[in-house]
């Protein structure tokens, strides 16, 4: 869980996070960072915000599509005349009862 913490005059600073990361990946993000003059913080926050616009972006064209699918299929239905889910008994029988 992020923690929040104070600064001297009162205000709330951002929440704070701790990663580990593997050498390699540590290495590959101080590199850019250098390559872009950001600190190693500042890099990974921009990474972060990218991965995540980029799969919220994903998530939502997926939820289109499926939507999409749904309404041809419901349009598909209609022009069909179709007014019920096929399989579906119109009137159930019950057994009798020996009384």
């Amino acid at each position: 869980m992020a923690t929040r913490q104070t600064s001297s005059s009162g205000r709330s600073k951002s929440p704070r996070i701790q990663v580990v990361l593997p050498e390699d990946v540590c290495e590959r993000l101080a590199s850019l960072a250098e390559a872009e003059s950001r600190t190693v913080s500042n890099m990974a926050k921009v990474l972060i915000q990218q991965g995540l616009d980029r799969l919220e972006r994903q998530q939502g064209q997926e939820a289109a599509r499926g939507s999409a699918r749904f309404r041809e299929v419901l349009e598909r239905q209609q022009r069909l005349g179709t007014r019920r889910l096929k399989g579906v008994p119109r009137r159930l029988r019950l057994p009798r009862r020996a009384d």
